[in-house]
């Protein structure tokens, strides 16, 4: 789970993290990304890809995380989402969460940000995000699985977000988003048959743009 940071730092990378993101699929709320730089790599929880571990393995890999790490979070509300399409949502998720990432780092270590961003090299899950940033990109497929700083950014993603869901299932209890995370359950098409959807809604998902 550190051939890619190992190899990065071969490379003569100073600081390696990694990102991925949670809530593509879902019909509500935001698309959420988290960047991580870890500063110590053994853990005595599980670090693996969130969706392998269940609410409680996630919860305490988290708070092992968060005490051993900087990181960044960013996000897209649903909003955004339908005005620029979930994929360059994702990307924009991303970005924020990498440059919140670089300016903690940067007060940290007082760095310049334009010095510490050569010295920076991020491995993103996936294949999609643009390579044409002040840093290093190395896009990873499957990447959950195959580093440990990736595996560590989606569970910081997930438990992150699931949070957020839980604060509007207060705001919007008719829908359950503290059980299924807005994601389209037969519970939440149930709801949305019965009240139409809520504002934080996406309105270009199907179905939800049928109402």
């Amino acid at each position: 789970m550190l051939y890619h940071e190992n190899k990065a730092r071969k490379e003569g990378f100073k600081f390696i993290a990694g990102v991925d993101e949670v809530g593509r699929g879902p019909l509500a709320g935001p698309v959420v990304a988290c960047a991580v730089l870890l500063k110590d790599k053994r853990f005595k929880a599980r670090i693996a890809d969130s969706k392998e571990l269940n609410e409680r393995q996630r919860q305490r890999a988290f708070g092992e995380i968060v005490k051993n790490s900087i990181f960044g979070l960013g996000w897209v509300d649903q909003s955004q989402i339908d005005a620029i399409n979930i994929l360059e949502a994702t990307r924009l998720a991303m970005e924020r969460a990498i440059n919140r990432l670089l300016s903690q780092l940067a007060k940290e270590k007082r760095l310049d940000k334009r010095r510490l961003c050569r010295q920076a090299c991020f491995l993103i899950d996936g294949n999609f995000f643009k390579e044409d940033k002040p840093y290093a990109v190395r896009n990873i497929i499957k990447g959950d699985s195959k580093s440990l700083s990736i595996a560590a950014a989606s569970i910081v993603a997930k438990v992150s977000r699931d949070m957020l869901m839980e604060v509007y299932d207060r705001l919007f209890p008719r829908y359950g988003f503290c059980r299924h995370k807005g994601y389209g359950t037969k519970e939440h098409m149930d709801a949305l048959n019965k009240f139409g959807p809520s504002v934080i809604h996406r309105k270009s998902f199907y179905p939800v743009r049928n109402y």
